[in-house]
Order: structure tokens, then sequence, then C-alpha cells
């Protein structure tokens, strides 16, 4: 019903910035929430940031705190990640998400996902 594109990723040197694009088409009215998760080589998928589509709320994950800002256009059913002073840790598959379940949480809950865009940060 929802269907998600990522854009955005690539390669970038430590300290550099990247910014993630993800738009929603399809049933997008019923949207509550959009975020961004990563998952690295051999480890598990792990929440980055969110935010809900009602409001200004906003959460993030610690270890990206001041160095990254989600931000959303409810009228292009959009959601951006600007990253800002990456570092070779931040290298993984980033996805975008959305949530459109009355319940749940916006750190786990969703239920479309798009495909992905790797992110590369060299040292």
């Amino acid at each position: 019903q929802v269907q998600l594109v990522e854009s955005g990723g690539g390669l970038v040197q430590a300290g550099g910035s990247l910014r993630l694009s993800c738009a929603a088409s399809g049933r997008t009215s019923n949207i509550r929430a959009m975020g961004w998760f990563r998952q690295a080589p051999g480890k598990e998928r792990e929440f980055v940031a969110a935010n809900r589509w009602s409001d200004t709320y906003t959460r993030y994950t610690d270890s990206v705190k001041g160095r990254f800002t989600i931000s959303r256009d409810n009228a292009k059913n959009t959601v951006s990640l600007q990253m800002n002073s990456l570092k070779p840790e931040d290298t993984a598959v980033y996805y975008c998400a959305v949530k459109v379940g009355e319940f749940g949480s916006i750190l786990y809950d969703y239920d479309y996902w798009g495909q992905g865009t790797q992110v590369t940060v060299s040292s």
C-alpha cells in the first residue's frame, strides 16, 4: 500500500556530510511516522532517527545526536536525513520506513520499508 524509495547514499570521507532522502507513494494519507534505520555488515538493523507526522516530535539514537538531523515534508510525503561529521562506524545500508498503525512505538513498529541506500564512510 505504501512504496518507499531512498536516495542520496554514496562514498564520503570521515568528517564529511551526506543527505539522504526518502519519497513515499501509494496510500500515504495514513502515515503516522517516518524514520530511518541502518544495518552494517554482520550486525542487526538499528534505529537511527524518526519523526511523527502529526507534530514536530523527533527521536534520535544516542550515537548520532548532534550530528544527524531528520526532517519531513508532509505535503510531499518525504523525509530526509542530514548527516554531518560522518564517522567510519556510520557505514551501513540506510533504510527508510513508514508507520501507519495506530499503536506501537516509533522506535520499533513500522509497516513499510524501502530497499535501502548504501552509505560508506572512509578513513
